[in-house]
C-alpha cells in the first residue's frame, strides 16, 4: 500500500468519525426545535421535519394561565447574574491571592480547593438543605445566589490561577514602586490583563445556575419561585401531562441566550481555556 493511499484512508477514517460525531450531537438539538414548531402534544412524529408548523406553543407558554414561563426565566435570569457576579469577583479574589502572595497555609488552602473540588456538589445537598432551614433562606432566590457563588471558587480557582501565573510579576513590582496598593494592583494591572479569564469563568458560571435543576427543585417550593428547569420539569412530571412539544418550545428559549453569549464570546473562551491551562 503506498503511502499516497494511506493518508488518504486516515483522513477519510478521520472524516467519516467527524461526520457521525456531529451528527450525534445535532440531531437531538434539530429534533427538540423541530418539535416545537409541530402541532399537537406529541413528541414522536413520522416525519423528521415538521409537515406543518406553529408558534401555538411558544405563545402558550406565555400566555396560558397554567404556566408562568415569564416569570420563571426571569427568575432564572436574575439567579444566574448574581450568581456569576459574585462567583467571578470571589473566584478572582482567591486565585490572585494564592498566585501572588506566599502565606503560611497557601498549600494547605490550595490542597483543601483541590479536594472539595473532586466531589460533586449534590453530596453536600441535606447539610446546606439543613444551614438554610436553620437561617429561614428556603423557598428565596437568594438561597441559590448564596450557594452557587459560594462554590464558584472550587471550580475555577486553579484555572484561574493558571492563568493569572502567566501575568509577569515585574508589572507588580512596577505599579508597586508607584506606590500602588495590593488591591491597587489587582484592579489596574490584573484585571485588565485578564480578560479573557473573567470571560472564561463569567460564561461557566452563569451557565451552571441556568441550567441546573436538582439543587434548585430541592429550595424552591412555590411556583412562582420556581426557575425555568423546574417549572418545565412539572410540565411533563407525570404520567398525565404530555407537552412534550411545549416543553420543546421551552427548551428551544432556554438555550438562545446561552448560545449568544458562547457566539459573541468565542474568542476571549478559548483564549482564556488556554492561558488558564498553562503552568505558571
Amino acid at each position: 500500500m503506498s503511502k499516497k493511499v494511506a493518508n488518504f484512508i486516515r483522513l477519510s477514517g478521520s472524516y467519516i468519525i467527524l461526520i457521525a460525531l456531529s451528527i450525534a450531537a445535532l440531531y437531538p438539538a434539530l429534533w427538540i426545535l423541530f418539535a416545537s414548531f409541530r402541532p399537537g402534544k406529541s413528541l414522536y412524529s413520522k416525519t423528521f421535519i415538521p409537515e406543518q408548523f406553529t408558534f401555538d406553543h411558544y405563545r402558550e407558554l406565555f400566555t396560558s394561565p397554567s404556566y408562568m414561563f415569564g416569570t420563571w426565566y426571569a427568575n432564572t435570569l436574575k439567579i444566574a447574574v448574581f450568581s456569576m457576579l459574585i462567583g467571578v469577583v470571589l473566584t478572582l479574589l482567591t486565585s490572585y491571592a494564592v498566585s501572588r502572595f506566599r502565606f503560611k497555609a497557601r498549600k494547605t488552602a490550595l490542597s483543601t480547593v483541590l479536594i472539595l473540588g473532586m466531589f460533586p456538589g449534590f453530596m453536600s445537598m441535606i447539610a446546606i438543605y439543613m444551614l438554610l432551614k436553620e437561617f429561614n433562606l428556603l423557598d428565596t432566590h437568594i438561597a441559590l445566589i448564596i450557594v452557587y457563588a459560594a462554590g464558584a471558587p472550587l471550580g475555577g480557582t486553579f484555572i484561574a490561577k493558571g492563568f493569572l501565573d502567566t501575568i509577569p510579576r515585574s508589572l507588580d513590582e512596577a505599579a508597586r514602586i508607584d506606590g500602588a496598593s495590593n488591591f491597587g494592583i489587582f484592579m489596574r494591572v490584573i484585571l485588565p490583563l485578564s480578560r479573557p479569564m473573567i470571560t472564561y469563568m463569567a460564561l461557566t458560571q452563569f451557565v451552571g445556575p441556568w441550567v441546573d435543576f436538582i439543587f434548585a427543585r430541592l429550595i424552591l417550593r412555590t411556583k412562582e419561585n420556581w426557575t425555568v428547569a423546574v417549572g418545565m420539569w412539572d410540565m411533563v412530571n407525570t404520567n398525565q401531562n404530555t407537552n412534550f412539544t411545549l416543553f420543546s418550545a421551552g427548551a428551544v428559549l432556554i438555550s438562545i441566550p446561552i448560545m449568544i453569549l458562547f457566539v459573541f464570546l468565542q474568542r476571549l473562551l478559548v483564549d482564556g481555556l488556554t492561558a488558564g491551562a498553562s503552568k505558571g
